[in-house]
């Protein structure tokens, strides 16, 4: 179960205007904004249900799933994931959690898929046998045969990002998390 209750995330951004001569008196005279990506938000995701969060670009929509995965901390409000609260308990959470970040890879660019998988299994000290049965479902399921050999700096975008979702699913997560973008016709 999710609950994030009440929280609120803002972030503090240099300001400058543009120009040489404003460059240089920026190096002594700084300015800053701050944006709040975040307001006072809450929702419940209950065991089993999917659910899709949508919203334009500075929505804070990748600001929430960071939170929720553990890697940015709130600065009010609660949140809680199958009784954990993700950034004080980072590495259990993170063994029980899946995430795909459209723009970042857990593929290692220069080698082959499976290589990248194999290490994958190494760092969440996957049972062999377990990984073997996830691995054995995941290329049926996601068609990666052929790909499984290929270093993923060759794969398209499509291909990339069903090995994305492979390398998200293979320990056996109980959440999954994909923050991509989507565009919409």
């Amino acid at each position: 179960m999710i609950a994030f209750q009440n929280v609120t995330k803002t972030y503090r951004v240099m300001r400058r205007q543009a120009g040489f001569g404003r460059a240089v008196k920026a190096l002594f005279s700084r300015e800053y904004e701050t944006i709040r990506a975040l307001d006072n938000m809450s929702f419940t995701v209950n065991d089993g249900e999917i659910v899709g969060y949508i919203g334009p670009n500075g929505a804070g929509k990748s600001t929430t799933v960071k939170i929720l995965c553990g890697i940015l901390t709130p600065d009010s409000g609660t949140c809680r994931i199958n009784g954990r609260v993700p950034w004080r308990e980072r590495l259990a959470h993170t063994r029980e959690i899946g995430v795909v970040f459209g723009q970042r890879t857990q593929l290692w660019w220069d080698v082959p898929v499976i290589d990248s998988f194999e290490l994958l299994r190494d760092m969440y000290r996957v049972e062999p046998a377990c990984y073997q049965k996830n691995l054995d479902a995941l290329v049926e399921l996601l068609d990666l045969g052929t790909l499984l050999r290929t270093p993923a700096r060759t794969l398209s975008l499509g291909q990339r990002m069903r090995c994305e979702l492979a390398a998200s699913l293979l320990h056996d997560p109980k959440t999954l998390f994909l923050d991509v973008n989507c565009r919409i016709a």
